[in-house]
């Protein structure tokens, strides 16, 4: 009876206060000189944060207008997740994002970044939604993973390779 109480409460209080997590993967393309960028985030909490902050109706599961709602989160991402390498600031291009379950994949990229010793991450995603927001940063380079978790204030991470 214990382990079913325990269960049960364990069950209710994740239901409560549910997590807010998303995943950053940053990984240098050597061959292309490229930086390729994938973001996982919770689709219903990007959409509601574009909503927000930019005041729009906003579907992403199911756009209306997919050109306004492409527009919408690469404005977003512009805004929250900004890279450099070895001090120069990277310019991300926003290539598309796909739902997968719960989940949207947002995908940038940067074109003719050689490689680099240093990366400096600035992501404060959902940030102003979610007082315990926690967003993963995986920093890839040469085959070599490198990542860290940043906690809602904390918005920097710094990789050295």
């Amino acid at each position: 009876m214990g382990v079913l109480l325990f269960k049960w409460l364990l069950t209710a209080l994740t239901v409560l206060h549910p997590f807010y997590v998303s995943v950053t993967e940053i990984t240098h393309n050597k061959s292309k000189n490229e930086l390729q960028v994938s973001c996982r985030i919770f689709a219903d909490d990007l959409e509601n944060a574009i909503k927000k902050q930019y005041k729009a109706p906003l579907d992403i599961v199911h756009p209306a207008n997919q050109a306004l709602t492409d527009s919408l989160i690469a404005a977003y991402l512009a805004r929250h997740l900004l890279v450099t390498t070895d001090g120069k600031p990277v310019r991300l291009q926003y290539l598309g994002y796909k739902i997968e379950e719960e989940a949207a994949w947002c995908f940038l990229a940067a074109e003719k970044i050689p490689a680099f010793k240093r990366v400096h991450v600035r992501n404060n995603i959902l940030y102003d939604e979610h007082p315990n927001q926690i967003n993963m940063i995986h920093v890839i380079r040469n085959e070599v993973r490198k990542s860290t978790k940043l906690d809602n204030p904390t918005a920097d991470a710094d990789f050295s390779f």
